[in-house]
């Protein structure tokens, strides 16, 4: 009887996903003063990727480590949000991302940069799949702030196919030509 059957059908146990690989990106203990001495409690901030293209950060607090690490993993699974790679390394453009006194700027780089970035949004990179990327944080050095403006910054990214669906044009309409401009200056030469 390993399924159980109710009134709404099979019922199914939530199996954990093995496809997500997370990162802890930083860990706070926070003490509270009570009339025996110090309570203890711990934050936990994680970030969730499947390294192809989703990604998502969480926050946990706890009296324990590990139940704060597990409740923030579980809510970075809740919300992942999807961006367009280039080529599945890069990203299409360049973006600015802020979220309150944090802003960030991220740059599309050529193959073999590697990530050029700093803690809490090097983790954000690793966990999306980014393989080649450039970027500076501005501003605010929290980390949740930095998170939540890279974050903020990936989801304006849009892709050439998005962009041509929305206008009505085919993706070779909207993206440069390459061709063209050497020919062009061969001929002025």
């Amino acid at each position: 009887m390993a399924e159980r059957e109710n009134r709404r059908g099979p019922r199914r146990e939530r199996e954990e996903a093995p496809e997500f690989a997370d990162r802890l990106v930083a860990i706070n203990r926070v003490s509270k003063t009570v009339k025996g001495g110090k309570r203890f409690g711990f934050a936990a901030l994680v970030v969730v990727g499947d390294q192809k293209g989703r990604v998502g950060f969480g926050k946990g607090k706890a009296k324990e480590v590990p139940e704060a690490i597990r409740k923030a993993t579980e809510q970075a699974k809740r919300q992942m949000v999807r961006v367009p790679l280039k080529e599945g390394r890069t990203l299409h453009h360049d973006i600015n991302g802020r979220h309150g006194a944090g802003k960030v700027v991220m740059r599309t780089a050529p193959e073999g940069t590697g990530i050029i970035a700093g803690g809490p949004m090097r983790a954000v990179f690793e966990m999306l799949g980014v393989k080649d990327v450039v970027s500076k944080s501005i501003g605010s050095q929290n980390p949740y702030n930095m998170i939540r403006a890279t974050i903020n910054g990936l989801t304006k990214e849009q892709s050439p196919r998005s962009v041509a669906q929305r206008r009505g044009k085919k993706v070779a309409d909207i993206l440069p030509k390459r061709d063209e401009a050497p020919a062009a200056a061969e001929a002025e030469a």
